[in-house]
């Protein structure tokens, strides 16, 4: 709804969806849901909040963190100013509001995301509050609801806004397992980031009537696709014919519908915790039971090739651009070079085989590992043919069936990360692109056998860390890891594309920035010039760079490891996230 003048603001409103001018005060009796067509206005948390919750009930929870700059982000503007133009403007610290209530009689922990301040978008600090929330419903033992409105993760924080994807899954998963409801609301927009992470991988999923939601935008999808768009797509009732909602409810009954779940649950819930049941993990092998090779092979991972090579300096666009390289390394040459015996697997078993994500087992030093990656490609042909790398749901869904698989045989997983991002297009959309991703991710923090992953090229958005929520996280020399594109980030926060080079730098996506950050835990130096120059001596470091992180992952009992994995990604909250700034 949009005021028809300064004076007139408080009194009258415009539907934005049929024009209609509406009294201000029967349309705040209405829940702020036009009269005439049904439409519903955007909500701030605030007034969600009051709509929702039992009166009397609402105990807001603590919202003020160190004000983080964490990467020193400037585009036209410096980060801190947009930060406090923000605040000023919606009266709120950050973009959700977290609070413990009652919907109906039943305790609740709740998270409120606001779109007005920074169009609700993921930085580490909403990461940590909705984290926080989540972990006081699960020392209350009450579930938790999410309420989301987003654009997507913060640009303004590179690659940290990308890893609360990774630290609210986790939180989500931790109340899975202790048998908690865990409830998503979309709200009018939900995604990117927000949307391939804890907004689809809940529970339950509720669209309220009107809401949008999708992993990329429709002007982006338009951009990249240059096709119209079907009628409705990504809306509420789009979602719901697509089997990616629960259901769909109009504003009026949401606190109703939230009533009947929650008493539902707390109906079925024991009386006592259950004790989790403690499956048996398979043995993991070790390398070999020969000392000769056990001495030999501790040695080579010890003294990794090239691990003494000072790295070129090289600008953040040039390092893009080497990224993309068409002669680059891709996932296929690894898996003949650093890799023996590999035995491809194919498919999601739901009906299709996605040519953007190879996977299947291997050997390492004469040990069994499942191998999982993007495949680009080097000429025009193979680029169009692996659709550039860029998974479809069915990619997500295969690489999530080998995880899987791997666990039960007591694998380790290694991933090889090599793609501009998850696939654009609109089928993708129709198929669950966001939950499917938001799938992975929430079951790599939970997968019982190691995880090591290696950024070889584009580490791309979600599409990247669908592969990348490891226990180890290496990247090549000349690779790029980012929340999103250069092009993308300058075409929103620039005048122009043409800024690319300077969002490039803004962004922090080197391997050297993103391991001062502690994104990655070691760079992997290449050859001289480039990976694609010397194939033959990057798959040599590569290899021993593999070896000398996957052996100590193999002595960790699985229990530990999760946990450890958790602690890993848990760090990377406003707090975490200022000291390394003041680090830097």
């Amino acid at each position: 709804m949009t005021a028809t003048a300064p004076r007139e603001e408080q009194l009258w409103s415009r539907c934005a969806g049929c024009a209609s001018l509406l009294y201000r005060k029967r349309l705040r009796r209405n829940l702020d849901v036009c009269p005439e067509c049904g439409e519903h206005a955007r909500l701030g948390a605030p007034e969600r909040l009051r709509q929702l919750v039992d009166p009397g009930s609402l105990r807001p929870l603590p919202d003020r963190l160190p004000q983080t700059d964490p990467i020193e982000f400037v585009d036209v503007l410096p980060y801190p100013y947009r930060l406090t133009g923000a605040r000023a403007s919606t009266g709120l610290s950050e973009a959700v509001v977290c609070a413990t209530a009652t919907i109906g009689g039943h305790p609740v922990a709740l998270a409120v995301m606001d779109f007005r301040f920074l169009g609700g978008s993921l930085g580490c600090a909403v990461g940590e509050l909705i984290t926080r929330a989540a972990e006081r419903a699960l020392d209350d033992r009450t579930p938790l609801i999410l309420i989301t409105a987003s654009g997507g993760a913060r640009m303004q924080e590179g690659a940290l806004s990308l890893m609360q994807m990774a630290t609210v899954s986790q939180a989500i998963a931790a109340l899975r397992e202790a048998g908690l409801l865990t409830v998503s609301v979309l709200t009018d927009p939900t995604y990117g980031g927000v949307a391939a992470s804890f907004a689809t991988n809940t529970d339950l999923v509720l669209a309220e009537s009107g809401a949008r939601m999708g992993f990329a935008g429709p002007r982006v999808i338009r951009q990249i696709t240059g096709r119209a768009l079907p009628e409705g797509f990504q809306t509420a009732d789009f979602l719901l014919r697509h089997g990616q909602v629960d259901m769909v409810v109009q504003r009026r009954s949401l606190r109703g519908r939230l009533a009947a779940l929650l008493a539902a649950t707390r109906a079925g819930r024991p009386a006592r915790p259950p004790v989790p049941r403690q499956e048996p993990t398979p043995r993991r092998e070790r390398l070999t039971d020969d000392p000769a090779t056990l001495a030999h092979t501790d040695a080579a991972a010890a003294s990794v090739p090239g691990a003494g090579d000072t790295p070129a300096v090289r600008d953040a666009w040039d390092t893009v651009r080497m990224a993309r390289h068409p002669g680059r390394p891709t996932t296929l040459d690894y898996l003949d070079s650093v890799f023996d015996g590999f035995v491809e697997l194919h498919g999601d078993r739901l009906g299709a085989d996605c040519p953007a994500i190879v996977g299947g087992v291997a050997r390492l030093a004469g040990r069994h590992v499942m191998v999982i990656g993007h495949q680009k490609g080097h000429t025009t042909a193979e680029l169009v043919a692996r659709n550039f790398g860029m998974a479809s749901p069915a990619g997500h869904r295969k690489a999530l069936r080998l995880m899987r698989l791997a666990a039960r045989l007591g694998l380790p997983v290694v991933t090889l990360v090599d793609t501009p991002g998850a696939d654009p297009g609109v089928s993708a959309e129709e198929q669950g692109q966001a939950a499917a991703i938001a799938e992975n991710i929430l079951t790599l923090t939970v997968l019982p056998t190691p995880v090591l992953a290696v950024i070889t090229g584009e580490g791309g958005s979600g599409g990247a860390l669908a592969l990348a929520v490891a226990d180890r996280v290496l990247m090549l020399e000349n690779a790029v890891y980012s929340v999103i594109s250069p092009e993308g980030c300058a075409a929103i926060l620039w005048p122009d594309r043409s800024a690319a080079p300077q969002a490039a730098r803004a962004l922090r996506l080197t391997a050297p920035d993103l391991c001062r950050l502690g994104v990655v835990d070691e760079v992997v130096s290449e050859p001289p010039t480039a990976a694609h120059d010397d194939p033959a001596e990057t798959a040599h470091r590569l290899r021993a760079a593999l070896l000398a992180n996957l052996l100590p992952l193999l002595e960790v009992p699985p229990a530990m490891l999760v946990r450890l994995r958790r602690q890993r990604f848990r760090r990377f909250g406003a707090t975490r996230a200022g000291v390394k700034a003041v680090q830097r």
